[in-house]
């Protein structure tokens, strides 16, 4: 059954179709918001900001295309960075800022969106996905872990969180396709 919503209710129709895809200008919006949700931006690299600050940091992300957008049935639904690396690692991509909705929370848009991530990065020729999560944040573990990821290390102090004046363990996680 395809599931279409505008945020305050449930439409079903028949066909669902899922995809990853390079985020635009039109994504402005839908990405500040996600960064800076109170449920998801603990979680990303950014502190919470207006938008006129987070504009140049989208705009070089863009431009690099390094930002995607996942959709269900042409509905933004949640959102990551994927950063190729170069040289002996070119076969490695980073998987970054990781985001659904929180209106899909619990909902299995996340391992759904990670399959997404995972067959495109393999159609695109990458052998390993990477990404870091912070060691606090247990239904991303469980969730990266379902999809293939296994721990690979704890990075001690890497993430300093400005507004709670303290650092965050990071634990690396990889999955080879």
């Amino acid at each position: 059954m395809k599931l279409v919503y505008n945020f305050n209710y449930y439409l079903f129709i028949t066909k669902f179709i899922a995809v990853i895809r390079l985020a635009t200008n039109d994504d402005f919006d839908f990405i500040y918001e996600l960064y800076m949700h109170p449920q998801n931006n603990p979680y990303l690299l950014y502190e919470e900001m207006l938008a006129s600050s987070f504009r140049p940091i989208f705009d070089e992300l863009q431009s690099k295309n390094h930002l995607y957008i996942y959709e269900v049935d042409g509905i933004q639904t949640g959102m990551c960075k994927l950063i190729p690396l170069q040289h002996r690692t070119s076969h490695i991509v980073y998987l970054g800022g990781f985001a659904i909705h929180p209106f899909f929370a619990g909902k299995g848009e996340g391992l759904k969106m990670m399959q997404e991530i995972l067959d495109y990065t393999k159609q695109k020729g990458f052998l390993r996905v990477e990404l870091s999560v912070a060691v606090t944040n247990e239904k991303a573990i469980r969730l990266y872990q379902k999809a293939g990821f296994v721990k690979e290390g704890i990075l001690k102090k890497y993430s300093y969180m400005k507004s709670e004046d303290r650092f965050v363990d990071e634990m690396i996680m990889a999955c080879l396709l």
